[in-house]
């Protein structure tokens, strides 16, 4: 059966979403003097977005506090954020073109070195949810310190239509 473009378009990324048993939370607000993406030309800017769930997210230092695996959940959270704020700015998520790059941030011991396997974290539900157009370039760099603590950052700069 033929669909018009739009509505073979109309939710495919949800339908990613369901499919994989995704459920985005809500986009949070800002917390200081700052928006939370902002949307130029073809691109959009993603703010950081931290290690936060309902429970309260993802806290302390990675390595010390926080083990490698429990990081990369903290990292899919921040991913799951960004989706959040995309489909905020953009009604739904079928408008992203390409993730064109990730900034991670890690609140690492001195001893630990795994930043990038954190990290792959958020990397890996953009490739999840958008196929090869999640794909990136990227950076991944261990922090002294976070916002209120929390163990990973990220933010994002998304192609959009």
């Amino acid at each position: 059966m033929f669909l018009p473009k739009e509505t073979a378009r109309m939710s495919t990324i949800q339908d990613r979403l369901t499919a994989l048993g995704v459920t985005l939370p809500v986009a949070n607000p800002p917390v200081a003097n700052y928006v939370p993406f902002v949307r130029t030309g073809p691109l959009l800017h993603i703010s950081g977005q931290v290690s936060l769930d309902a429970s309260g997210g993802i806290k302390g230092v990675v390595g010390e506090d926080v083990d490698l695996e429990t990081a990369k959940a903290a990292a899919r959270l921040c991913g799951l954020s960004l989706l959040a704020q995309m489909k905020a700015a953009l009604g739904d998520l079928d408008g992203v073109l390409r993730i064109v790059k990730l900034g991670g941030f890690v609140q690492a011991g001195p001893g630990f070195f795994e930043i990038p396997q954190v990290v792959n974290g958020c990397s890996d539900l953009m490739v999840e949810v958008f196929g090869d157009r999640g794909k990136h370039a990227r950076s991944a760099v261990g922090v002294y310190r976070l916002p209120m603590n929390f163990a990973v950052e990220v933010d994002a700069i998304v192609e959009i239509v």
